[in-house]
């Protein structure tokens, strides 16, 4: 017997980490994951040790970008998990443009875009790594968020 799906949330989400959000004029590059870990779909990533690579630890001033969906990515057993981009694979990164991402903290429109340690996008400072970009909406901690990246 088919399975139906029986309920629906109220809303559907308006993006997801990694998703380009709109059509305007970007700018696209593509390094190697350089984490054992991988780097998830929307997250920050930053200049890495070797020649075009990059890594997701915050450092100042060695921004690339914000990297972008690829689910074309096949997870595999025993590796990374699904939105990951893997360990030597090549991610597609958004250096100027749109795109969407997490908030880690309650934060409005216009905002200054901070990274975490951990790898989360916030407002505060603090001991945070500014990165080029700010927030397009005004949302509530762990929603999804539209970061403004501008080189």
């Amino acid at each position: 017997m088919a399975v139906v799906q029986s309920t629906y949330a109220a809303s559907i989400a308006p993006g997801y980490p990694g998703m380009v959000a709109n059509g305007e004029t970007s700018n696209r590059l593509s390094r190697t994951v350089e984490d054992a870990a991988g780097i998830p779909f929307g997250r920050a990533a930053f200049r890495g040790a070797g020649d075009n690579g990059v890594t997701a630890t915050p450092a100042a001033d060695r921004f690339m970008g914000i990297v972008i969906a690829d689910h074309g990515i096949q997870p595999l057993p025993g590796g990374v998990a699904a939105d990951v981009v893997p360990r030597y694979a090549s991610a597609a990164l958004l250096n100027e443009g749109e795109i969407w991402g997490v908030a880690g903290e309650a934060v409005a429109d216009g905002d200054p875009v901070y990274v975490t340690p951990a790898g989360a996008f916030v407002k505060t400072a603090s001991t945070n790594v500014r990165i080029p970009a700010t927030f397009d909406d005004t949302v509530s901690s762990g929603a999804p968020v539209r970061l403004r990246v501008a080189r």
